[in-house]
């Protein structure tokens, strides 16, 4: 079940808020619990145990290590948690990548390849797994607290809405709200969640599914076939859905927690406006890089460290973000290509890119789009033949393909709000739909904007067959 489906929004949505807000407040989590359980299970049947299983574990492990009063001993618990969570992840998520590469690799020396039966991948392993690792290292930490209740942690594990694709939410950030989320639970929330809720969509339905189907069309060309133009189309095309599919997922997130008191942290600022990839990392996926800081780039010595040592913790922290993202070549190249640039931005390239301003957003995005290439193409041999087509001139063809009027508005508009805060004109808008106190006009305003926003998306739905979420697979 995805946010963008005629199922979620018109029955699964109306009958949860429904019951959680007839609920009395000691029964609001439990609804919210049921309603997570049955949105996992919709998708992903089989999985779900592999979730509640897990979840036993850890929490009981996690309060075993609280209890402890031998730093040893709680060591030794905080190894044997991680490496479950970890395990998992490695078994479902990297087993068919690693049994393939090793099968090339036999079939090269003559000797006979492994049999192998290829596992299906969990929704949103990646997530929920990250999730999990969070909350044994800041109780071991001494950040927070364990849970007390088996169905708390359940909760905070499975909450849907972050569920299958993010916002990657901190336990020490999230701990509390379990139970004072009511307390936020006001008509003003109410409505600006719904509020957040409808412009994910949009972005979503209506501007990343749009030029997604370009995409699609173009990286799955043969090579014969494409053309430059065409392999610039299909670039910038994917550049604009994954971000609009992306932010939009994450803004329909963020607005059903807030609908419920729950207050989760932003994961994009306007990340095409970067002017360097430094800049741009901290803009993007935001909840990802802080974990990455946190739980990988601090423990490894962070900025503490000889500057030798810094740049190869840079570029191994974001090689394993490019493996975190996928089992595939073109994620881990993905992932050292932009460490690659955050490194040379450090020796010498950033003091450049501050001389030049804001035109430094040329470079970034350019950079930001080659790289999105090998992670679309997932391998390297043809993202490499994509980026030979996209730098070498080859003759237009147009009967493959032709831009229509919705693609070319789309285009444009995509444009438009991936670069409007560039000015202040720009950023005082956005601060004033998603920051600031609301006033009756604006509510009016904002009511009738979603309200079109729903019959557009809903029409668009219910008339295209293309509505993947990118995330979904991670």
């Amino acid at each position: 079940m995805v946010f963008s489906s005629i199922i979620f929004i018109f029955y699964f949505l109306p009958v949860f808020f429904l019951l959680y807000y007839l609920a009395a407040e000691k029964y609001k989590n439990a609804v919210i619990l049921a309603g997570s359980i049955f949105f996992y299970a919709w998708g992903a049947p089989k999985f779900i145990f592999v979730i509640l299983g897990t979840t036993v574990l850890d929490f009981y492990l996690v309060r075993w290590m609280d209890s402890m009063s031998s730093k040893k001993k709680r060591t030794l618990l905080l190894c044997l948690s991680v490496g479950m969570n970890l395990g998992l992840l490695v078994y479902f998520k990297y087993s068919n990548f690693f049994v393939e590469n090793l099968n090339v690799f036999l079939g090269g020396i003559g000797i006979k390849p492994m049999k192998w039966m290829e596992l299906v991948l969990p929704i949103g392993i990646s997530f929920y797994t990250f999730e999990t690792l969070t909350y044994v290292v800041d109780v071991y930490r001494g950040v927070h607290k364990p849970l007390k209740k088996f169905w708390d942690y359940q909760l905070y594990i499975i909450l849907f809405p972050k569920l299958i694709a993010g916002p990657i939410i901190r336990y020490h950030d999230f701990a509390d709200q379990i139970y004072g989320h009511t307390a936020n639970e006001t008509m003003d929330n109410k409505l600006r969640g719904l509020y957040r809720f409808f412009l994910g969509l949009g972005k979503k339905v209506l501007i990343a599914n749009v030029l997604g189907e370009a995409a699609d069309k173009m990286f799955t060309l043969p090579p014969g076939e494409l053309n430059t133009y065409l392999a610039w189309v299909g670039a910038i095309s994917y550049t604009f859905q994954i971000y609009f599919d992306f932010s939009g997922y994450s803004d329909m997130a963020i607005g059903l927690g807030l609908m419920m008191g729950f207050k989760f942290p932003e994961n994009f600022n306007n990340p095409y406006t970067s002017t360097s990839i430094t800049d741009f990392w901290r803009r993007w996926h935001i909840t990802l890089g802080a974990w990455m800081r946190n739980y990988l780039y601090i423990p490894l010595g962070g900025n503490k460290v000889k500057p030798v040592r810094l740049y190869f913790n840079l570029w191994i922290v974001f090689l394993a973000s490019g493996l975190w993202h996928g089992a595939a070549w073109g994620f881990i190249i993905w992932g050292a290509y932009h460490g690659f640039f955050l490194v040379i931005e450090r020796l010498f390239l950033g003091k450049w890119l501050k001389k030049i301003g804001k035109f430094a957003v040329i470079y970034s995005f350019f950079v930001v789009m080659i790289g999105w290439v090998f992670f679309r193409m997932e391998e390297l041999q043809p993202a490499l033949t994509y980026l030979e087509a996209m730098f070498t001139f080859k003759p237009d063809n147009n009967e493959l393909w032709y831009a229509d009027r919705l693609f070319i508005f789309t285009f444009f508009l995509a444009i438009f709000f991936s670069f409007f805060t560039l000015s202040k004109y720009g950023e005082h808008i956005q601060e004033k739909v998603f920051f600031r106190d609301y006033t009756i006009r604006r509510h009016t305003v904002m009511t009738f904007a979603v309200l079109l926003l729903l019959v557009l998306s809903a029409a668009r739905i219910t008339t295209s067959t293309f509505n993947p979420f990118i995330y979904f697979r991670f």
